[in-house]
């Protein structure tokens, strides 16, 4: 069983930066696609972006694009989350997932059987 462990959370106000970290255990992490998901205070767990196994994909929600680039070391068995810009409405608990496809619809999180803790992403104005 795979375990996922995501670092890099923290305070920071608007308009800064944050990179997450999502390292993950096990010698098949390359065949698979990883996405972060996030989940903010009375609301639902939302996609953020994915990246498939090999690296030279990815997909980002409307919300995000232009400011999240998700990107992967398969031979450090890590994924990261540069985020750019932030605004107040980003704070949230950030999770990474593990999915074997990288078919669409990337959004419905029974197509992801691993998941990390999470880390706490606050923005302040």
């Amino acid at each position: 069983q795979v375990q996922l462990a995501e670092s890099g959370g923290g305070l920071v106000q608007a308009g800064g930066s944050l990179r997450l970290s999502c390292a993950a255990s096990g010698r098949t992490f390359s065949n698979y696609a990883m996405s972060w998901f996030r989940q903010a205070p009375g609301k639902e767990r939302e996609f953020v972006a994915l990246i498939n196994s090999n690296g030279d994909n990815s997909y980002y929600a409307d919300s995000v694009k232009g400011r999240f680039t998700i990107s992967r070391g398969n031979a450090k068995n890590t994924v990261f989350l540069q985020m750019n810009s932030l605004k107040p409405e980003d704070t949230a608990t950030y999770y990474c997932a593990r999915r074997a496809s990288f078919l669409r619809p990337y959004d419905h999180l029974s197509s992801y059987d691993s998941w990390g803790q999470g880390t706490q992403v606050t923005v302040s104005t």
